[in-house]
């Protein structure tokens, strides 16, 4: 089932790509982009609940990222996740105050500090994972394995394709 994103379902003329992809795919994508957006905010915001009920949607990528990558300072994380210095500081303020996250000296560099998952935060965000992954498990049930990993394979190249 597809939701009606434009409200009306009308569609708007839009003139012809440049790449000679014909209209309808370009509108196709950005309708099922679109829907796919909206449940993943909503999924994440789900998330973040679980993790700890005071845990903002935004960060849950972030523990995500310290639970797959481990330690890493407050700058790449911000880098990767594509926010400033300051509402990263913010972030890590709150996630240390939920008791999620530390932050300790860098032995590379006496000035900059390393963020990691404190093991409560470890242990919430695997649990939380956990249960999606069995979730997505149950909802893929009737795919092929192939399937899943092609659409992996193909969110992986779309992911690398917008960090341009």
């Amino acid at each position: 089932m597809h939701e009606d994103v434009n409200g009306g379902g009308e569609h708007a003329a839009s003139p012809e790509p440049a790449s000679g992809v014909e209209p309808p795919a370009f509108l196709a994508l950005e309708r099922e982009l679109t829907v796919l957006l909206r449940r993943a905010r909503a999924s994440q915001g789900e998330m973040a609940r679980e993790v700890h009920p005071d845990l903002e949607p935004s960060a849950y990528g972030l523990l995500v990222r310290l639970d797959e990558c481990g330690r890493q300072r407050a700058t790449e994380l911000a880098a990767y996740i594509g926010v400033g210095k300051a509402t990263m500081s913010r972030q890590l303020r709150a996630l240390e105050e939920l008791g999620l996250v530390g932050r300790e000296p860098d032995p590379a560099d006496g000035r900059a500090w390393l963020v990691t998952l404190t093991d409560e935060g470890r242990q919430r965000v695997s649990r939380v994972r956990e249960a999606r992954r069995a979730l997505y498990a149950g909802r893929f049930a009737d795919w092929d394995p192939k399937e899943v990993t092609e659409l992996a394979r193909l969110l992986n190249r779309l992911n690398r394709g917008t960090e341009r």
